[in-house]
C-alpha cells in the first residue's frame, strides 16, 4: 500500500505517474472506508482526490498557502498531512475537525466552514507576501457553488487586477461557468487545456518580443486572437477580463496532466485561474450516483450505502411538510433557499410547487434582498437557512426587509449547537442578532407541533419580518403545543424558576426532577417569543421565586437572559440571585450535541448543579 507509506506531503512529491494513480485509487478506498465509520463530507472529498494529490506533488503546504473555500473537502488533505491515523476521530469531541483548522496542523493556512471568501483571503496573503518580500505561492481553492456567491466575484475582480502572483483552481463539480458551444469549443478547449498549449505560448513570446519587430508582431497576433476568441467562445474570456491567464477546462481525475497544469500555473507568476472538472462522489457508486445524499452523511454501510441508524422525523422536515401544505392553500407563499434544499426540509415543496420554489445557491444575502422585492409586491416568502449562514444576510435583513417593514418569513434551521461540524456551523448567534432588528418577531418551538402552530402564524398572521427559530434533529420528550402562550409555566416552583425555550426545555425539565430528589422546588418557565419581550408578560411569569436561572444555546452577549433581566430591573423586581446558563463569550468546538451541552453546563446535571448552588446561597 502506497498510502501506508506517506507519512508527509515530501512523500507524495517523489511517485511516479503511476504511483500517483494507485495513491488516488487508495485514498478513495481510505475515504469510503473511514467516513462510513464516522460520518461526514464524502462525495465533495471523493471528487478531489486527484486534484489533491497533484496540488501536494506541486506545492508544499507548510510554505505555500493553501486556502479551501467552504472547506468540507479537505479530507485528502488532512490524510496526505499527517493526519492519517486521526481519522476515526473525525468529527468527534476532540478529535480531527472535518474543516481545515491551523491550529491542527502548519498545512492548514486559514480557518474555512462558509462559502465565497477564499479568493479574498487568498489575495491578501498575496499582498502580505509582497509587503513582506517574501516568496511563496498561494492557492484559492473554490467550488462552482461558492463561485456563485458574490463576495467570490469581488475577490476575483480585485485579484484579476491586482497583477499579484497566485492561483485560483475552480473545482467545477456541478454545472459549468461557461456552457461550451459546439464542437468547435469543445474542440478548442482540449487544445488549450493540454500542457503543449502553454508550453508553445511561453516560447512563442519569448522569441517574438526580444526585438521591437517582434513586439509588434506579437501584439498583432494577440489582438487577432483576442478578438476570435470574443467572438467564438465569449464566455470563455469572463476571467481573462478580469485580468487572470485562465486554464481549462481540465480533467480533474487526470492525476498527470493536473500536475503539469498547476507546475505551468505556478511558474506564470500572475493571476491565473484553473479550471478543473470533477465528478462529485468519484469512484465510489451510490455517491457518485446522489452525490447530494453523500454530501454530508451519517455512519453508513459501505457495500449498501444504507446509513446504520435511519434518520426519522426532524425540525427540518416537519418544517417543509407544513410549509408545502400552507402553500397549496394560498398561491402567495413562496420557498426560496441558499444550496440547501435537503438540508432545509424543502425536496417535497420544490417536487410539488416548482414555479414558487427557489434555490438561489450560495447567496444568502441576495436571498434575503430577494425576498424583500418579493415582499414589496404582495408575495409571502419563506426563506429557509441555517443560522450560521444567515449571518451573511444580516444587513440585507436590516436595510431592505426591516426598514421597509415588509412580511419576510425566516425558517432559522441549525439553530444552536448542530453537533460535528463545529465553530463555523454552530447557530450561537442569531439570538443576538435577530433580537437587534426593529420590528422583528422570534417564535422558537420547542417541539414539532408548535414548530407547526408558529410557522402557520408567522405566514398567515403576522404582517413585518418574523423569524421562526428550530434546531437540528428531532424533538425531546417534551411534545405539547403551548405556543400560544408567550411565557408558559410547564411546573410550578419556589426556590428557584429555569427559565428556557426551544428543546431545552427538555433539560429543564428533567433537572427540576434533579432538583427536586435534592429538595429543591424549582418552577420552569418556556418562552415562546424571544423577540420582542413583552413587560408585562414578563411582570406576570416571574414572580413566583426570587432565583432566576436562564438557559440558551446561544452567546451570552445579547442573549434572552440578559434582556429579561434588563425588563425586570426596570419593572423593580431584580432576581436575588441570577444565574445565566449558555455557550458564553466564545466559539464552541465540534462533538455531539449532548457532548456541548455537557461542556456549556447546559445539560439536566449541569443545570441542577448551577441552580442548587444559587439556592444555598446566603
Amino acid at each position: 500500500m502506497i498510502l501506508d507509506h506517506m507519512d508527509s506531503p515530501a512523500d507524495v512529491k517523489g511517485l511516479n505517474e503511476n504511483q500517483a494513480r494507485q495513491l488516488c485509487a487508495e485514498l478513495r478506498d481510505f475515504l469510503v472506508r473511514e467516513v462510513s465509520r464516522t460520518g461526514g463530507h464524502l462525495a465533495s472529498n471523493l471528487g478531489v482526490v486527484e486534484l489533491t494529490v497533484a496540488i501536494h506533488r506541486v506545492f508544499d503546504t507548510s510554505v505555500d498557502r493553501l486556502v479551501f473555500d467552504v472547506g468540507h473537502q479537505c479530507y485528502v488533505h488532512k490524510a496526505l498531512t499527517g493526519r492519517r491515523e486521526l481519522f476515526d476521530t473525525l468529527r468527534q469531541f476532540g478529535g480531527l475537525s472535518g474543516f481545515p483548522k491551523p491550529w491542527e496542523s502548519v498545512h492548514d493556512a486559514f480557518i474555512a466552514g462558509h462559502a465565497s471568501n477564499s479568493v479574498s483571503v487568498a489575495l491578501g496573503m498575496a499582498r502580505a507576501r509582497t509587503l513582506q518580500g517574501k516568496d511563496y505561492h498561494v492557492l484559492a481553492l473554490i467550488g462552482d457553488g461558492a463561485m456563485g456567491g458574490g463576495l467570490s466575484f469581488e475577490g476575483l475582480n480585485d485579484a484579476g487586477a491586482s497583477g499579484e502572483p497566485l492561483i485560483v483552481i475552480l473545482n467545477d463539480n456541478g454545472m459549468s461557468i461557461d456552457p461550451n458551444v459546439g464542437g468547435l469549443s469543445r474542440h478548442l478547449s482540449r487544445l488549450r487545456s493540454t500542457p503543449e498549449y502553454y508550453e508553445f505560448k511561453r516560447r512563442y513570446r519569448q522569441m517574438l518580443t526580444g526585438s521591437q519587430t517582434g513586439k509588434r508582431v506579437y501584439a498583432m497576433s494577440h489582438d487577432v486572437k483576442t478578438a476570435l476568441k470574443k467572438s467564438l467562445l465569449p464566455g470563455s474570456t469572463v476571467f481573462e477580463n478580469m485580468g487572470f491567464t485562465y486554464m481549462g477546462p481540465v480533467d480533474g481525475h487526470d492525476v498527470e496532466t493536473l500536475t503539469q497544469m498547476l507546475l505551468l500555473a505556478r511558474d506564470m507568476r500572475r493571476p491565473v485561474l484553473l479550471h478543473v472538472h470533477t465528478v462529485k462522489g468519484k469512484g465510489y457508486p451510490y455517491a457518485q450516483q446522489e452525490p447530494g445524499k453523500y454530501h454530508g452523511v451519517g455512519p453508513f454501510d459501505v457495500e449498501t450505502g444504507k446509513p446504520l441508524k435511519p434518520s426519522g422525523e426532524s425540525f427540518s422536515t416537519v418544517f417543509g411538510h407544513e410549509l408545502l401544505d400552507l402553500a397549496q392553500k394560498d398561491d402567495r407563499i413562496c420557498a426560496v433557499t441558499a444550496a440547501m434544499v435537503d438540508g432545509t426540509g424543502l425536496t417535497e415543496f420544490a417536487h410539488t410547487l416548482p414555479r414558487r420554489f427557489f434555490d438561489v445557491g450560495i447567496a444568502e444575502g441576495h436571498g434575503v434582498a430577494m425576498c424583500a422585492g418579493m415582499a414589496q409586491q404582495g408575495i409571502v416568502p419563506v426563506f429557509a437557512v441555517y443560522s450560521s449562514f444567515l449571518q451573511r444576510g444580516y444587513d440585507m435583513l436590516l436595510h431592505d426587509v426591516a426598514l421597509n417593514h415588509l412580511h419576510v418569513v425566516l425558517g432559522v434551521d441549525r439553530a444552536g449547537l448542530v453537533g460535528a461540524d463545529g465553530e463555523t456551523h454552530h447557530g450561537c448567534f442569531d439570538v443576538m442578532y435577530l433580537s437587534q432588528v426593529p420590528d422583528m418577531k422570534v417564535f422558537c418551538p420547542a417541539s414539532f407541533a408548535e414548530l407547526r402552530t408558529m410557522l402557520r402564524r408567522a405566514v398567515q398572521e403576522e404582517t413585518g419580518p418574523v423569524a421562526v427559530r428550530y434546531p437540528r434533529g428531532g424533538e425531546g420528550a417534551y411534545q405539547e403545543d403551548r405556543s400560544d402562550e408567550a411565557i408558559a409555566c410547564l411546573r410550578p416552583g419556589t426556590d428557584i424558576t429555569l427559565l428556557t425555550y426551544g428543546t431545552l426545555i427538555n433539560e429543564a425539565l428533567s433537572a427540576a426532577d434533579l432538583l427536586a430528589q435534592r429538595g429543591i422546588s424549582a418552577q420552569v418557565l418556556k418562552l415562546s417569543t424571544i423577540a420582542p419581550l413583552d413587560p408585562e408578560t414578563v411582570r406576570r411569569a416571574l414572580t413566583g421565586t426570587k432565583r432566576l436561572l436562564v438557559l440558551e444555546d446561544c452567546v451570552e452577549t445579547g442573549c434572552v437572559g440578559q434582556r429579561v433581566a434588563a425588563v425586570m430591573a426596570q419593572l423593580g423586581m431584580a432576581p436575588r440571585r441570577l444565574v445565566l446558563k449558555n455557550t458564553g463569550d466564545r466559539f464552541i468546538p465540534q462533538g455531539s450535541v449532548a457532548e456541548l451541552r455537557h461542556l456549556c453546563g447546559l445539560d439536566a446535571e449541569g443545570v441542577a448543579a448551577a441552580a442548587e448552588e444559587a439556592v444555598h446561597e446566603q
